[in-house]
This record gives C-alpha cells, structure tokens and sequence, in this order.
C-alpha cells in the first residue's frame, strides 16, 4: 500500500479507502488509485483481508494428493464459483506416506478463517474436524457423518458394470479391488459380490485382489491374476486408474483386449476414453459432485440452510470397446 501511494501521489489512508470502498474519496482520485494498482499488480493480503471482514471470499479444496478423481473435483469447484464473488484455492497434502489418516484436521487448522471461509475435503480419512467455519465432504472415507456430504451410488455403480460382464456371458470374473478403509471402495466390492450372487454366479476369492486405487498395486496383482492357467475372462476394477494397470499387464503377458480379456473400471476419468481400447465404465459424475459441494458450501458461508445436506448422485454405465463376449472377436 505504501508503494500505491507513493507512485500515486497519495496517502496511504486514500488508498486503504480507494482499495475498501469507503466514502471520502473523488472518482478521478478513486479512478486514479486504481491505474496504480492495476500497473504495480498490487492485490491484498488475504490475513488482512479476513482480519478487517472476517471474510475472505475465497474457498478451499483440500485433497490428498492431485490425481485423475481430485483433478475432476477441482474443475467442478471451479464450475460452481463462475458468476459469484468467491475464489478457489487448492491445497494438497502430496500424498505424504503416513500421512493418510488425519490429514484434515492439520491442513484445515492452517488455513481456515485466515485463507478461507470454509473448505471442500475431498475422500477425507476422518470427519470429526472441529473448525470455524464450513465444511463439505466429498466420498468420505467413513461413510455417512454429520458433515454436509456429497456421493455417488457406489454399490449399484459397481453391480450394473458386473452384470454387463454377466450379460456377456462372462461367469470367471475377477476383481481389483480399491483401499479397504475407505467406504466407496466397500461398496464397490460389495456391488460385484451382489451381481454375481443373483445372477448365481459363486465367488472365485482367488480371483479378487487388491489394488488400494494405486496403479502399482494393481499392476503387481494383475500379474498374479492373469499369469495363471485358469486366469479370468473378464476383470472389474474399483477405479479406472486400476483398470487401465490391468490393460497394461495383459499387453505385456500377451494378452489383448477384449478378445482375451474384457475390462470394465469405474469413474470415467478421461484418460478412459483416450486408452486402446477405450475403457468400458462406470461413470460417476465426479465433476458434478465438485460443483454440488461448493454450492452446499456456498449457502452454508452464506448463511443459508440447503435444502439437503447430503447429497447421492447417479451413476452410469459408459460402454466402450474393452468388453465383448469370452470368445468373441475384436467388437
């Protein structure tokens, strides 16, 4: 401020007006200030700003680490801000080791009512925070919880992918499987055993591996998976990440996609699309789910009460070109 009003010829405390909208100042005095802090790129100090407001307008995403799902969430968010006064600002752990659980609670103490007016947790391990200020939850770990929430239809996500492998004429399905301590994950798994079971389909265990939404792990269990002489006809994985690590170990063991092999994933990140071939999916409307927690998050900094605090979105099943009849050639 003290270089706004030197360059401009002022005091400080016309620029601190000029900058606030106060009373008191000329509009060729305003307009003048204004030049200056448009050339110098001057902009406020977000502290000072909360501590002069006790607002700051600006919005926290707080993610685990930027990979493909948290990168459709920061895009949603960024959906729901256009036309408003608010901004976004991202923040990641980076995917610290041993830093999975209670990320939350440290980086939401760092930067609530001083940064941000309230905050989106992306698949947050824990929802027992305790701020000052709101806060929405996206697929949380947990499950259901006090705090605002925004979720896909896990379970019949995962059963409508198995049962197009079923409908196939696929019966040896297996499994790569996401983080056991997070909740979409159970669901997913607990959609494949359901599919299955009705369609009277027994459960090959040896045939559902772990895969923790990790590429490498999934990769390493798609190795023990396909090298075996009874291997799968067909695979679901818990997350498109995983399905595309399984397209790739089949490639190296020979294997080609559908023929030999028929892959369906879950999410529709965009790389599904763009893979050879492009991946049969579950599409979970991950942007969606960005714009609908900023808007809950809106109306709560606002003051407002939403109509629903938790919010279950739809899913559906994208077909592509990885899935076709045991047998059957290229589709």
């Amino acid at each position: 401020m003290q270089q706004v009003a030197h360059e401009a010829g002022v005091s400080v405390s016309t620029v601190s007006k000029v900058i606030n909208g106060r009373y008191g100042i000329s509009d060729i005095t305003s307009a003048h200030v204004n030049d200056v802090i448009t050339r110098l790129g001057y902009e406020t100090s977000l502290v000072a700003r909360s501590l002069r407001n006790q607002r700051t307008n600006v919005i926290g995403v707080l993610v685990a680490d930027f990979e493909p799902f948290s990168t459709e969430v920061l895009k949603g968010a960024a959906d729901a801000i256009r036309d408003t006064d608010f901004e976004l600002v991202a923040y990641s752990a980076g995917g610290r080791i041993g830093e999975h659980v209670g990320w939350e609670r440290r980086y939401l103490s760092r930067l609530m009512g001083t940064l941000v007016d309230g905050a989106v947790l992306v698949t947050p391990t824990v929802t027992d925070v305790e701020t000052h200020g709101a806060v929405v939850a996206i697929d949380p770990h947990t499950g259901s919880t006090t705090m605002p929430t925004v979720t896909a239809h896990n379970l019949q996500g995962a059963r409508a992918g198995v049962q197009h492998l079923l409908d196939l004429g696929h019966t040896r399905i297996g499994m790569v499987t996401g983080r056991a301590d997070l909740v979409s994950a159970q669901l997913r798994e607990r959609g494949f055993r359901a599919a299955l079971e009705a369609a009277g389909v027994p459960v090959d265990e040896s045939l559902v591996v772990r895969g923790e939404f990790e590429a490498d792990v999934a990769r390493a269990s798609a190795r023990q998976l396909l090298d075996r002489p009874d291997r799968p006809t067909a695979v679901f994985a818990a997350s498109d990440l995983m399905a595309l690590a399984v397209g790739e170990v089949a490639a190296e063991l020979g294997l080609a996609v559908p023929e030999d092999l028929s892959l369906v994933g879950f999410d529709n990140i965009p790389e599904s699309a763009m893979s050879d071939p492009p991946l049969t999916t579950v599409q979970q409307p991950i942007r969606e789910m960005g714009r609908h927690a900023v808007a809950i998050l809106i109306e709560l900094i606002e003051g407002r009460q939403p109509e629903d605090l938790h919010h279950t979105l739809g899913t559906d099943l994208v077909l592509r070109r990885s899935t076709t009849s045991p047998g059957s050639p290229t589709p």
